[in-house]
């Protein structure tokens, strides 16, 4: 007797290439079947005219919690993650999550970041976006080297974390350019040694040299030849800015190569990140980004900054303060969509969302009010990234076959992790002995509703969303009880 059988549905899975008319059995949070006429169950979904695929995997989710989860359930993501900027101490992070309880699966890397500014610094922070912007109102952890000391100090951190089954190193680079090459190496190196995987946010953001994406690319490919590490890039569409056609080509050069580099981007041409972010105080910050200072808006109040100075002023009253930056303008220009669709289209590249928290008043928001209140905003990523892609570039485009789409968004992160973490080798798929995280959609209405002016609308079209077996979305309603996430997690001793 199995706990539940979909039927009739489009099984579409990644890695075995199937894409046709199937039921899927699950008993025990795991796929128990997949095949014509399953039957005995004690729950059936009837899923005719629908796609059954793996559940989303998002590699770059910042601002975890409740209401981050609810949002990204109805974009299909059963497991979410924070890997670029990581977490610190990491065996902490995962005690609090497993008892605030979670609707996804949830992971989390090493946070470098995090063992940089308690080493360099005397400040307490939270693993947050919006800590670590706090913490450069003392900024020697962002433009210093650190001494030898430091230095050992930090990698003594990172290993910790590790240690307590942290999924990889996470390297926001571009947010302490000071760092030593010496430094980064050693850490690549650590990645290297424990096998997993670093999370990097390139070191420059810049159409000219000196220190341009295209040198940050080289370097990082660079370290990847040097210490053997995996070099993930994280949102390679915003860091290559309109120089993505040059990195695409170093990135694949590189990987022709045998290196271990990987790439995921975000299906925007506007990014966010904190008020308080060094490379906004370039005073060549317009002709080094092809971008000025009207093109960065305060998330919160939707104001845009009239020069330099009007930045420098909001970093000293909140560098913490969530600002979005339209780096491309998608909606007008068609060479900006061009260099978006490298990204987003590159092959083998991962779709990842880049989510930052859910605030309200400009405090980031952990309540279980469903619907999210009316006040409370983010980046339209963080609630349609997965829908928009598959609506926009697969369904309206046709610029990418539907299982090579699902493939972006679930077997190719789980391959990006499984190497190190043997949990993801039963995600991304759908095959018996798969862990049943699974989403069921009508391919034809499926679409993110969030926009810049509405940014807290859910996405709509995901009709059963599944996590280890366990309805989060049923007949496209949320389960205000469900809390079935379970953590990712490097074997701990």
């Amino acid at each position: 007797m199995h706990d539940l059988i979909i039927r009739n549905g489009r099984v579409i899975d990644p890695e075995s290439g199937h894409d046709g008319t199937a039921d899927v059995a699950v008993s025990g949070g795991r796929i128990a079947a997949v095949g014509a006429g399953l039957d005995g169950a004690a729950r059936v979904i009837d899923a005719a005219g629908l796609i059954v695929a793996p559940g989303f995997i998002d590699l770059h989710a910042h601002g975890q919690s409740l209401p981050a989860d609810r949002m990204q359930a109805f974009d299909g993501v059963t497991t979410s993650l924070e890997l670029e900027l990581g977490v610190l101490p990491v065996a902490r992070w995962y005690d609090e999550q497993a008892h605030a309880g979670r609707l996804l699966n949830y992971g989390a890397s090493t946070g470098w970041v995090f063992a940089r500014i308690a080493a360099m610094t005397a400040q307490q922070t939270e693993s947050s976006v919006e800590g670590m912007g706090r913490a450069m109102r003392d900024s020697r952890w962002v433009d210093a080297v650190a001494t030898a000391a430091e230095t050992a100090d930090i990698t003594q951190r990172v290993r910790a974390g590790l240690e307590q089954g942290g999924i990889g190193i996470g390297f926001p680079n571009a947010y302490a350019p000071g760092t030593g090459v010496k430094e980064i190496s050693e850490l690549c190196s650590l990645a290297a040694d424990h096998g997993v995987p670093t999370y990097t946010h390139i070191a420059y953001m810049s159409n000219i040299d000196p220190q341009s994406s295209v040198e940050a690319y080289t370097r990082l490919i660079g370290f990847a030849g040097s210490t053997g590490a995996h070099m993930h890039i994280c949102h390679f569409n915003s860091t290559s800015l309109q120089d993505v056609e040059r990195a695409a080509e170093l990135v694949g050069s590189a990987q022709r190569q045998g290196l271990k580099v990987t790439v995921e981007a975000y299906p925007y041409g506007t990014g966010s990140t904190v008020a308080g972010a060094v490379f906004f105080t370039d005073p060549a910050f317009p002709e080094r980004t092809g971008t000025d200072y009207q093109a960065v808006e305060m998330l919160r109040t939707g104001r845009r900054f009239t020069g330099r100075d009007d930045l420098l002023a909001a970093q000293q009253d909140d560098p913490g303060a969530l600002v979005l930056w339209h780096f491309l303008d998608v909606e007008v220009n068609q060479r900006h969509r061009d260099l978006l669709d490298v990204s987003v289209l590159y092959p083998g590249g991962a779709i990842a969302s880049d989510a930052v928290p859910w605030t309200v008043d400009g405090v980031t928001y952990n309540g279980d009010a469903w619907p999210l209140p009316d006040a409370a905003v983010s980046h339209p990523r963080s609630s349609g990234t997965f829908t928009r892609f598959l609506r926009q570039w697969v369904r309206e485009r046709q610029a990418v076959p539907l299982i090579e789409g699902l493939a972006k968004c679930t077997l190719i992160p789980a391959r990006i992790l499984e190497a190190s973490t043997p949990q993801m080798r039963r995600k991304g798929r759908i095959q018996p002995g798969c862990d049943a995280d699974l989403v069921v959609f009508d391919f034809s209405t499926l679409t993110d509703k969030a926009e810049f002016k509405a940014m807290n609308r859910p996405a709509e079209g995901m009709r059963h969303v599944l996590v280890h077996g366990n309805a989060v979305i049923t007949d496209g309603l949320l389960d205000l009880h469900a809390w079935p996430g379970r953590p990712i997690r490097r074997a701990v001793g």
